[in-house]
């Protein structure tokens, strides 16, 4: 019997092996009990106790959070988190049943790519998701700022100046790493209007750019923050209010896929075509640390896979939202 606290805890040792066996399981406990996707397989004609592979789980679109409460039933609300968006638009809904889970794992995620969090500084550069109360990126980095244990840590807003001054203090020191982790807009702005010597800070974006400034691929971003910053990389992360789990790039645009985290990709033009042999393609995402709404996912974003265990973000599906976790469109 599918237990998820079990599932939970079980995620934080678990090996790439083990994932596809995860996958089948949280999926026919999820077709049984999210009342939303049991609805959406039934609409499909999808019997679930057919599906034996990965390829053949109907993924949700995700366009699902913004019109519906996905959620386990009978689940308590802990936390909702809400999309960016531009005036008048719809945002998503992620409903939140296990914050601490949330704050976790994200952790767990981090720290296998880059370390403790106690050995760095972290200064988050945030301004448009401070101003509110509902975002899943700054829930996440108010908590990796806490852990931190760093007097130096903190959030920025527009306060650019007392940023450019607090960097270039932790340029010279030792004792840490420092992130600077920034909305993609906000990074630009910072870089335009303080050109700094950055060379031994690591600096973060995670996409953004809400009609805030020209339409610029992640290329072009990356390397006007290289020149402005004297930066030999720009990191990324990929996350996104309907997803617990967050894949990094630390550099080249590649992203590296989470042990809780596979991308598959989709052809944009036949939701269901999931050829594992396609190399480009439209994202469909399994997040396992999704257990009490929904870990099967059709993004509106277009990846390319580069391994096993590895992919970029290409940009989006036209006449997809603009997202403030994503860059614009370069299709």
């Amino acid at each position: 019997m599918f237990n998820p606290q079990s599932f939970k805890q079980n995620l934080f040792t678990l090996k790439a092996s083990q994932f596809t066996e995860a996958a089948l399981a949280l999926f026919h406990y999820q077709a049984q009990n999210n009342a939303v996707y049991q609805q959406y397989l039934q609409l499909l004609g999808a019997r679930s106790q057919n599906v034996k592979n990965l390829a053949e789980i109907p993924f949700l679109p995700i366009e699902f959070f913004k019109n519906h409460s996905i959620l386990i039933n009978n689940s308590k609300i802990e936390k909702e988190f809400a999309s960016s968006g531009t005036t008048g638009q719809i945002t998503s809904r992620h409903l939140v049943a296990d914050l601490k889970f949330y704050h976790q794992i994200s952790r767990h995620i981090f720290e296998q790519y880059y370390g403790s969090l106690t050995q760095f500084h972290l200064l988050g550069l945030l301004p448009s998701y401070l101003e509110r109360n509902n975002s899943s990126l700054v829930e996440m980095v108010r908590y990796f700022i806490a852990q931190s244990q760093s007097a130096y840590s903190g959030f920025y807003l527009h306060n650019f100046a007392e940023l450019a001054e607090k960097l270039s203090f932790l340029q010279r020191d030792t004792t840490r790493q420092t992130l600077l982790i920034g909305v993609t807009f906000a990074l630009l702005d910072f870089a335009e209007q303080y050109p700094l010597d950055l060379s031994r800070i690591l600096v973060m974006e995670t996409g953004g750019m809400k009609g805030r400034r020209e339409e610029l691929t992640r290329a072009e971003v990356h390397n006007y923050l290289q020149k402005q910053l004297n930066l030999s990389e720009v990191h990324s992360e990929y996350g996104m209010t309907e997803l617990l789990s967050q894949a990094y790039s630390q550099g080249k645009e590649i992203f590296a896929m989470p042990p809780t985290l596979q991308i598959l990709l989709r052809d944009p033009n036949d939701p269901f075509d999931l050829n594992p042999q396609r190399q480009t393609g439209a994202i469909n995402v399994i997040d396992l640390a999704n257990v009490d709404s929904c870990a099967f996912i059709a993004t509106q974003d277009i990846g390319e896979i580069v391994s096993h265990n590895q992919f970029k973000v290409l940009g989006r599906l036209d006449n997809s939202d603009i997202r403030g976790c994503s860059l614009m469109a370069i299709f």
